[in-house]
């Protein structure tokens, strides 16, 4: 074990570390009561947004049960064995990237998907929501900390080296939160304020030259209907403009379960997926939105709580990143329904109807859960 990670464990409160049945499968008892509670209100409010489908909540229900397989999985993993596996990953998830864009398969005019024979086609880009946090702390963690400002140049580089390939897909939304996974780490990290205040100027210096190259049509546009989504409110606007009066129509105490009209008259689009949370405003008011926030807010509270007490720098990184990056899910998804951001496809975590994406956020719980619950007693 290094140095830095044998000070760090010797600093850990002994007494916080997890005792009790619950600490045998490494499972964090309040973060999971909290995850249950979030994707049972999604279930009630899926019912509704799939207009009554129960076959669909079926299916929801089927892929949630996978996730906390995987969850349990994962959180079994020592986190030093992360640590080890963490370059490996990385590579393995770059070559997947490089293959998705020479022989991946395509879909509405993206090309996000890998088919290997006898297996079920993936999309790579969302290993990298893992792996690139992963890489990022790996490698941070292994000089002291707070890192001298070229250890943060090559961190950034192993971070945008594949936020780039995924925006050739393009997934403009996956790659923002793979991008603000590994940011999160380099900032956990310790970096000065002035690097921070550089790096800001930076983007802002780059957005012309990302809006001219790297910005493909549709992208563009749906920034341009952000600013004014009434200049077509039958076209690029109809979104927003539906999703906003959904939101606004629900009032304080809603309209009731399964009692929407945007969303049961089919005005709303995607009322299942990305705009989900239309239809919980509509339906639950005020209220339910608040009810909602108060569980994220809970989890995300006690994810930075895990994190603050992690006993290595790998560790800690990963979880702060893993957490806070939980948080931009919600922000763009509420963000974007609201009309506050674009519209970049990013669903609202573990309440939209999906697999890939509730499975990739319960392994992060996984993961999570594995720092917390494998904390070793370190004798003074």
């Amino acid at each position: 074990m290094a140095a830095r990670d044998f000070l760090d464990q010797r600093s850990a409160n002994p007494l916080s570390v997890p005792k009790g049945p619950w600490s045998l499968i490494h499972v964090d008892p309040i973060l999971l009561v909290l995850l249950i509670a979030l994707m049972s209100f999604g279930l009630v409010v899926l019912y509704s947004g799939g207009d009554g489908s129960i076959e669909m909540v079926q299916a929801q229900g089927i892929r949630i049960g996978v996730a906390f397989v995987v969850m349990l999985i994962f959180a079994q993993l020592d986190p030093l064995v992360y640590r080890r596996w963490a370059p490996w990953l990385y590579l393995v998830g770059l070559c997947a990237l490089v293959a998705v864009l020479l022989v991946g398969v395509g879909a509405k005019g993206a090309q996000r998907w890998l088919a290997l024979p006898g297996l079920p086609r993936f999309q790579p880009s969302e290993l990298m929501k893992l792996a690139v946090p992963m890489m990022a702390a790996w490698y941070l963690s292994r000089h002291y900390l707070p890192p001298r400002l070229s250890r943060v140049a090559i961190a950034l580089l192993l971070v945008f080296l594949p936020m780039g390939l995924i925006i050739q897909q393009p997934d403009l939304g996956t790659s923002l939160l793979v991008g603000t996974a590994g940011v999160f780490v380099v900032f956990f990290a310790g970096i000065s304020w002035r690097i921070v205040g550089a790096f800001f100027v930076m983007i802002s210096v780059a957005a012309p030259l990302l809006w001219f190259f790297v910005m493909r049509d549709y992208q563009k546009q749906r920034v341009l209907t952000l600013l004014d989504p009434e200049s077509d409110p039958l076209g690029a606007g109809w979104n927003i403009m539906q999703s906003k009066t959904a939101i606004g129509s629900g009032g304080w105490n809603g309209k009731g379960w399964m009692q929407g009209t945007q969303s049961h008259l089919e005005f709303l689009p995607e009322s299942h997926t990305d705009f989900i949370v239309a239809v919980l405003a509509e339906e639950f008011g005020f209220v339910g939105i608040l009810c909602l926030m108060a569980l994220y807010l809970l989890i995300i509270l006690r994810c930075l709580y895990i994190a603050a007490n992690a006993q290595d720098s790998f560790s800690r990184l990963l979880a702060g990143a893993l957490s806070m990056t939980f948080f931009i899910y919600v922000f763009v998804n509420v963000g974007m329904v609201s009309g506050l951001m674009p519209i970049v496809g990013v669903p609202l975590p573990l309440i939209s109807y999906g697999g890939t994406s509730i499975v990739t956020l319960m392994a992060a719980f996984g993961v999570l859960m594995s720092i917390h619950t494998h904390r070793r007693m370190i004798s003074a």
